[in-house]
């Protein structure tokens, strides 16, 4: 079942989108946040093209935590104009095979968090991987964008000027 966006109106009550017309126009690039994992501004591409969304991660450890798995793993982000490390922890909740663009196949481990742009946020799940080489550190894929988002491919930080 989806879940809706949330709209945040400065200290009032929020309230989920459910119209059409409420979708969130976006650009093919946007600033976002990962507010559970500490991270307040990562530079993202939003891509319907990709299933599933892709985090830029380093230094994956995989560690217990009770009776649950967690991953613990580094997150390079952009603070006041610098690129800067946060420190992230976050609950495994599988291992998944994804084929990349180029058709190669990798086991990459899946975590859920909150995806926060322009005022709305909502949960996604997210893979851990390496896009050190790739322009931006995160790409969200459609399964973050369907029922929320509407993609302006011609324009890019349409919500995040």
């Amino acid at each position: 079942m989806p879940v809706n966006p949330i709209r945040f109106d400065r200290y009032k009550s929020l309230k989920p989108i459910q119209d059409w017309d409420d979708l969130l126009l976006v650009g093919w690039r946007e600033w976002v946040a990962l507010p559970e994992l500490g991270v307040d501004r990562l530079h993202a591409k939003l891509d319907s093209g990709a299933t599933i969304s892709s985090l830029h991660a380093s230094d994956i450890v995989e560690y217990s935590r009770g009776k649950q798995t967690w991953v613990r793993f580094s997150v390079l982000g952009d603070q006041s104009g610098a690129e800067c490390s946060y420190p992230c922890r976050a609950k495994l909740i599988e291992y998944r095979s994804i084929r990349s663009s180029n058709g190669h196949v990798a086991l990459r481990p899946v975590i859920e968090t909150i995806l926060y742009i322009a005022g709305f946020q909502w949960p996604i799940e997210v893979t851990l991987s390496n896009r050190e080489t790739l322009e931006c550190r995160m790409l969200i894929g459609r399964l973050a964008l369907a029922g929320r988002c509407l993609v302006d491919c011609s324009r890019s930080d349409v919500v995040s000027r």
